[in-house]
């Protein structure tokens, strides 16, 4: 008879299992997923802040090669009031302009800002700029100014 008894432990096990879980498990899962999400989220979103600043600086390198073939092209960089749409439409005084010399329209930068033009700069022969997330310039992460500089 112990095959016998054995059966009965199964059938027992069998039927605890075909009933649930208890609250007390139920919560101790809860509380492991709640430690993980605790976890895993900053890190995840910490990432997401340093693409937006990749991608700001990729487009800062991008906007800074189309200032510099209108300057090859024109003799000077577009002003301050000319502004970078001087890259995709002729200024009046621009008599050797070549352009378009973007693709597409004069983008945005990743928090849906434009992108700040001066020219001449404080920095060089023009500053080109985004002050980060928070739109305030300086800070750290994704608040920092991303710059041409």
């Amino acid at each position: 008879m112990p095959g016998h008894r054995w059966h009965g432990a199964r059938l027992a096990t069998n039927t605890r299992l075909s009933r649930g879980f208890t609250l007390l498990e139920l919560l101790v899962v809860m509380v492991i997923i709640g430690l993980l999400a605790g976890l895993v989220a900053p890190r995840y979103f910490e990432q997401v802040g340093k693409s937006n600043t990749k991608i700001a600086r990729a487009q800062i390198v991008s906007l800074g090669q189309a200032l510099d073939q209108y300057r090859l092209d024109v003799g000077s960089y577009p002003t301050t009031e000319e502004g970078l749409e001087a890259l995709v439409t002729k200024p009046q005084n621009a008599t050797r302009w070549s352009g378009p010399y973007l693709q597409k329209a004069v983008p945005v930068d990743p928090w849906d800002r434009p992108y700040q033009y001066r020219s001449p700069g404080e920095h060089g022969d023009y500053d080109l700029f985004s002050p980060g997330k928070d739109g305030r310039g300086g800070g750290v992460g994704e608040n920092q100014t991303v710059s041409s500089w």
